[in-house]
């Protein structure tokens, strides 16, 4: 009797052993396995289309002046007669409202594509007002349809090329097709992301926005109260991104 309870010890011991020893395995991989998608997401996050010809070019808000610069670059290779430029400067609107001259950032970016050879009459700051990507893409498209275009190509940063795609795709595909095209000289570290400070910060802000537009937007950034008007000798405002 004491021979055959140790024999039925042993085979529960060594079963439960071998559980154990599946579970951990399980756990290891599933670990390694995230750990791996994890690592490769900032190659994930570039997102970028074949250039063709298009009804016009898009310049997403930031990153003054290099979306501006790619634009006009593409804009001369023959790409697309237009170039059209977001408003996101709702502090500027309002101080404008009072009376004070403040530069927009679409001021600045139709500065620089002047700079560049791009005639007046082929830039286009498309109203109204946006706060974040979602409305800038709304926006857009609303201007292609009602332009009657079927494609547009947005300039913007290589890490949210993929994040553009995503929300056009939901929100606004039955207005056109987007091209997403990343800047070139992108400093963007997709294969080391976490070793690079900045390409970190640009991950995390594109992960937690893929997240919210495949949750259907929930999360909406307001735009801040506008500032106190002081006094100041400077001429270098800030600029806000719409990322």
């Amino acid at each position: 009797m004491d021979s055959t309870n140790g024999t039925s010890n042993k085979g529960l011991a060594l079963r439960l052993r071998l559980f154990m020893g599946v579970l951990g395995a399980l756990i290891l991989l599933a670990s390694s396995t995230g750990l791996v998608i994890w690592l490769g997401v900032g190659k994930w996050l570039v997102r970028e289309d074949p250039l063709q010809q298009a009804t016009a070019i898009a310049v997403l808000s930031g990153n003054i002046p290099t979306r501006a610069l790619e634009a006009a670059e593409l804009y001369h290779e023959g790409y697309a007669k237009e170039i059209w430029l977001t408003h996101p400067d709702a502090h500027a609107d309002a101080l404008k409202a009072i009376g004070i001259t403040y530069p927009t950032e679409d001021d600045f970016n139709t500065r620089v594509l002047r700079r560049q050879g791009v005639p007046a009459k082929a830039i286009h700051v498309l109203d109204p007002p946006i706060i974040n990507t979602a409305e800038e893409l709304d926006v857009i498209s609303a201007a292609l349809q009602n332009r009657g275009g079927q494609r547009v190509i947005i300039v913007t940063n290589k890490a949210h090329t993929r994040r553009v795609h995503i929300l056009w795709m939901k929100y606004c595909g039955s207005r056109g097709e987007a091209i997403a095209h990343g800047i070139p000289d992108d400093e963007y570290v997709a294969d080391h992301w976490w070793t690079d400070p900045s390409s970190l910060t640009q991950v995390t802000h594109e992960v937690l926005g893929i997240i919210n537009g495949w949750a259907g937007l929930p999360v909406q950034r307001t735009p801040r109260p506008t500032p106190q008007v002081v006094a100041v000798d400077s001429h270098s405002p800030e600029h806000t991104t719409a990322d």
